[in-house]
């Protein structure tokens, strides 16, 4: 850390300041010891997602370490964006990212698998495919087809790549991924080549750009729907699948958009997938698609006693844990608040009266 402020620059204030949080949350992770009959899950951001298993193996899902908007640029909106196909808009979206970042992405330590979602490139990032292939040299890569092309273009080796389609099962140490149908409609109009026109065409297979994820472990069963839309489909995996937590994209949809899941649907979704535990994710990370959590909440006690729901949400906070089934009857996280030492040994103030 410079002292003088002729020695400070740029670079070193960058480096001595991101990430936010440094190693603090890496080496919690690291420490924690998760016990029989629970799996822990840490939230990075966006849908990212650190699970860890009671055996010790550790899932990265969908780990983000890029930014938003930070110019104003032209104005305009990138031609052949997603969100320009789907509406037409010209002006620039003004997707500011958020929220810090809570974990330091090279020194992550003992990823067994990295796992992807879908192309889109808040979910599918260089940095973190970089980190884990580095620091993590039997970490498997796994996601859908055109994800794993991805990962192959910026060289990672084929051998630690895994294609999957909905209906595929990986075994990863102790933990059964079973790779499922996305509903991701976004996604579908997805495509690199501004000058190409999509309408009037076949669309994509979305087999091959996304799919969503079960991950059974012996403590539990995480669904992570990544960027999904609702779906009736949801009730088809609820059926096939036993399903104890559902993560979903959610976010409150700009005009004449829709690309994240509302708090009506988030409730229909875990109702649909017979699941224990719904939490909201994604809603955290893009200023234009900001939402309150606890609309959920509230619309949650609105409904549940009426149409019986058998679930409850869980509002959570970027950057902490959450462990089944020790906190499935939660409704919020909140940090650990410290000062549970206080006055352990004498405090010293002038008089007591300070206090």
């Amino acid at each position: 850390m410079a002292n003088n402020v002729n020695e400070v620059s740029k670079e070193n204030w960058i480096l001595s300041t991101f990430p936010e949080w440094g190693t603090y949350l890496n080496e919690e992770i690291e420490e924690t010891v998760v016990e029989a009959g629970t799996v822990s899950m840490w939230w990075l951001g966006c849908t990212g997602i650190w699970l860890k298993s009671h055996e010790g193996t550790n899932i990265l899902c969908d780990l983000w370490c890029g930014t938003g908007k930070r110019t104003h640029g032209d104005g305009t909106m990138k031609k052949g964006h997603q969100m320009m196909r789907m509406s037409g808009v010209q002006k620039m979206q003004p997707n500011l990212r958020t929220q810090p970042f809570v974990i330091d992405p090279f020194e992550i330590k003992n990823v067994s698998a990295l796992v992807v979602t879908h192309i889109h490139s808040d979910h599918l990032d260089i940095n973190t495919a970089a980190a884990v292939h580095q620091n993590c040299p039997d970490a498997k890569f796994v996601g859908p087809k055109e994800v794993v092309n991805t990962w192959l273009k910026w060289g990672i080796p084929e051998e630690k790549t895994i294609i999957v389609k909905p209906g595929d099962e990986v075994k990863i140490k102790d933990v059964n991924i079973v790779a499922l149908e996305a509903f991701d409609r976004t996604a579908l109009v997805t495509c690199d080549d501004p000058n190409e026109v999509l309408k009037g065409k076949m669309p994509q297979d979305m087999d091959e750009i996304a799919v969503n994820y079960l991950f059974e472990t012996s403590g539990g069963n995480i669904y992570h729907a990544g960027d999904s839309h609702y779906s009736n489909m949801f009730a088809k995996h609820g059926n096939e699948h036993k399903i104890d937590v559902c993560l979903g994209a959610y976010g409150e949809n700009p005009r004449g958009i829709t690309d994240k899941v509302t708090s009506v649907d988030m409730l229909r979704m875990a109702e649909s997938l017979n699941a224990k535990v719904v939490i909201p994710v994604h809603y955290d990370i893009w200023a234009n698609f900001m939402a309150d959590p606890k609309e959920i909440t509230e619309i949650w006690k609105f409904k549940k006693d009426r149409l019986k729901y058998d679930f409850k949400p869980y509002i959570w906070q970027v950057g902490g844990k959450f462990t089944y089934p020790t906190n499935k009857d939660d409704l919020e996280f909140n940090f650990y608040r410290g000062f549970d030492d206080v006055f352990t040994v004498e405090n010293d103030t002038p008089f007591t009266s300070f206090l």
